[in-house]
């Protein structure tokens, strides 16, 4: 058998979930696709159960945030065929507001850390997630320190006026 590549698996996927697979392209050569909340549980299950795919190992999931634009949070999943030695990014652009999605628990145990991490720093909330707390940060912190609504310095810290370095 041939090794499969970027555009076998794109072909696969669109085939599979047409419209919904959007926003193609291949930053240095890592496969990078977006999709939708509705679906994403459907396509980590098909690029996982696949017998030609197999991406069987769940890198990461992490979120970026996005202020600027209309969806404020994109939920990134990072995927790992080894037998296929590839590995693919999916972004999931969500509601900045009510940042909700799926739980990717039922298809990967090492999902539970990750959304927690995910949960902690962003507030994304991973819905049918057996435990959803917090994991790195103080349960009673009341912010999501990720995201860019946080001035980078503290106003207030004297040892940075101008005064104090004679301008």
């Amino acid at each position: 058998m041939a090794d499969m590549t970027n555009h076998d698996l794109i072909q696969s996927l669109t085939e599979k979930f047409g419209e919904k697979i959007t926003g193609v392209n291949e930053p240095y050569g890592l496969l990078t696709f977006e999709t939708t909340k509705d679906i994403i549980i459907n396509v980590l299950a098909f690029l996982k159960e696949d017998s030609l795919i197999r991406f069987n190992f769940l890198t990461d999931i992490t979120a970026v945030h996005y202020p600027e634009k209309k969806h404020g949070i994109a939920v990134v999943y990072h995927l790992h065929s080894m037998v296929n030695k590839m590995r693919i990014r999916i972004k999931v652009f969500i509601d900045g507001h009510h940042p909700e999605i799926p739980s990717a628990t039922t298809l990967w145990n090492a999902a539970n850390w990750m959304e927690r991490e995910t949960y902690d720093f962003f507030g994304v909330k991973f819905e049918g997630h057996p435990d959803l707390r917090r994991i790195l940060n103080m349960d009673d912190l009341g912010v999501f320190p990720m995201l860019k609504q946080y001035p980078l310095e503290d106003p207030n810290r004297v040892d940075k006026k101008d005064e104090y370095f004679g301008r």
